[in-house]
């Protein structure tokens, strides 16, 4: 039940239509995002809430728990709306001293994209990321490989779109000569703001900018900022960063995660809050 009463309204992924407030669940397994929830019919709630609210953009991975949030989402909301659209990711496993390993050779991805069918309880995912770089950021090298082997799953009929995560812009231009993308997933805030170029290139070409931790990285000195604002605004320092990203940019699609639901109602009332031409520019200066 898409709603474009939601703040930013909606985008096209593709041939999907999604809101551009959406809903990330890696928040919803446990501490460090390793094992079970520790309220398991409260992530289950805040789910049902997410879709309530009108949101069709949820993101996830299997990697999260590992398999606990695709496993969340199926208990939760299967047989899935049809305007719901769930964007997942391989490319990376989790490790028992909860790091982050690369897994983006061939036969990682290929079970990893088996494995998202299977949890998710679908015979096709909507839309593929390839995370790239590792637990620092992204780094420079080849994708071929990799996003040659979604693109051969794609051509299957098990995923419908693709997009790249933890990305480079050289990576991401390599990744169009192979095949389309509809969605680059970055870190990006206020506070870094090193894919400022980037973003303006995909928004020109009709392509979605998804930031994840939106108040991640900032200085004490940019938190401090930051928040200044937020009090002459009377709002939370959260509202006031997901506020500016949807101004930043008609492409840019936010996926704040929660594991409670009155947080993401919060969120979702945030990210609605005006900035004035005036708040907007005193924010623009500090990642500048």
């Amino acid at each position: 039940m898409a709603s474009t009463s939601l703040p930013g309204g909606t985008w096209t992924l593709g041939d999907l239509t999604v809101t551009r407030f959406g809903y990330g669940a890696m928040q919803l397994a446990g501490p460090w995002v390793m094992g079970p929830p520790a309220d398991h019919d409260g992530a289950l709630a805040v789910l049902r809430e997410a879709v309530e609210l009108g949101i069709t953009h949820i993101d996830t991975a299997d990697a999260y728990g590992p398999h606990v949030t695709n496993r969340l989402i199926r208990e939760a909301l299967h047989p899935y709306p049809e305007s719901l659209h769930i964007v997942t990711k391989v490319g990376a496993n989790r490790d028992a001293q909860g790091g982050w390993p690369p897994a983006r050779d061939p036969e990682s991805l290929r079970r990893a994209v088996h494995e998202n069918l299977e949890h998710l309880g679908l015979d096709a995912l909507d839309l593929v990321n390839l995370r790239l770089g590792n637990a620092e950021g992204p780094q420079p090298g080849s994708v071929a490989e990799a996003f040659g082997t979604l693109v051969e799953l794609q051509r299957q009929g098990l995923i419908r779109h693709l997009g790249v995560s933890n990305a480079t812009p050289e990576q991401v231009a390599e990744a169009q000569t192979i095949a389309p993308i509809v969605c680059v997933q970055n870190m990006y805030n206020l506070a870094h703001r090193h894919d400022d170029e980037l973003i303006d290139a995909l928004a020109a070409q009709g392509i979605a900018y998804v930031p994840f931790f939106p108040l991640g990285g900032f200085s004490p000195l940019q938190s401090s900022a930051l928040s200044s604002v937020a009090a002459r605004l009377a709002a939370t320092p959260m509202s006031v960063a997901l506020a500016w990203l949807l101004r930043r940019s008609p492409n840019i699609l936010l996926i704040p995660g929660t594991s409670s639901t009155t947080h993401l109602r919060e969120n979702l009332a945030g990210a609605g809050l005006s900035l004035s031409d005036d708040d907007h520019a005193e924010l623009d200066k500090i990642g500048r």
